[in-house]
């Protein structure tokens, strides 16, 4: 798990990197909860889904957005967030040329940027987001989402009501072509104490299902 350090629009951007199995080894980019709210690349959700993607060999990146760690520069309100989310793509994909999937992963603010990313990156293949923030962020723009992909919620997350995020989830399920696969975890929070154990099994489990569909 080498630190990286990237160069980025407000300097270096920070990250650990594992790189894929084989030559054409799929890649992934793991993005973290809200830096003004302790967010940072070592956040046991985020470690977790980074983890995830490793253990099936794929090209695997994480890494501190502007203003956390060792990154540089300052919170930018998303804009410069999802700017520094696509430079570390950049280095993914330049990393990787020979790449047979791309996926992005991102927990709270994480799926937010990440989703923002999807719809800009459409060679994207597959996308997980754990507790996104529908109701403090307008998520409108996923029309129409360019890849199927997996919301994973807690029942018990009081920060984000479950409600808000089935309702984008039913509104997705409208578009063909795309499938989306929503899992709602009984006990869980927004912030999955005691519960990291159920984001490995569920966030694995679909991971499976879709590499046997088409392995990667």
């Amino acid at each position: 798990m080498p630190e990286v350090i990237l160069p980025g629009a407000s300097g270096r951007i920070e990250g650990r990197y594992s790189p894929g199995k084989r030559p054409n080894a799929p890649i992934a980019l793991i993005l973290h909860p809200h830096p003004k709210a302790a967010g940072h690349m070592n956040n046991p959700v985020t470690v977790t889904l980074y983890q995830l993607f490793q253990k099936r060999g794929f090209a695997t990146l994480r890494y501190n957005s502007r203003g956390v760690g060792k990154s540089q520069g300052e919170f930018d309100s998303g804009i410069g967030e999802l700017a520094d989310a696509a430079t570390a793509l950049d280095w993914l994909q330049s990393n990787n040329p020979g790449a047979s999937q791309t996926w992005v992963a991102g927990y709270q603010f994480g799926a937010y940027i990440g989703m923002q990313l999807l719809m800009r990156r459409p060679e994207t293949d597959g996308f997980i987001s754990v507790s996104p923030p529908s109701n403090m962020y307008d998520f409108s723009f996923l029309a129409p989402c360019p890849a199927s992909g997996l919301f994973l919620h807690g029942a018990n997350d009081t920060v984000v009501p479950p409600v808000e995020v089935e309702r984008v989830v039913n509104k997705l399920r409208t578009q063909k072509g795309i499938i989306i696969d929503y899992e709602l975890e009984e006990g869980a929070s927004h912030f999955w104490q005691d519960h990291i154990g159920a984001v490995e099994a569920r966030v694995g489990a679909y991971l499976d299902k879709r590499l046997a569909e088409k392995p990667a």
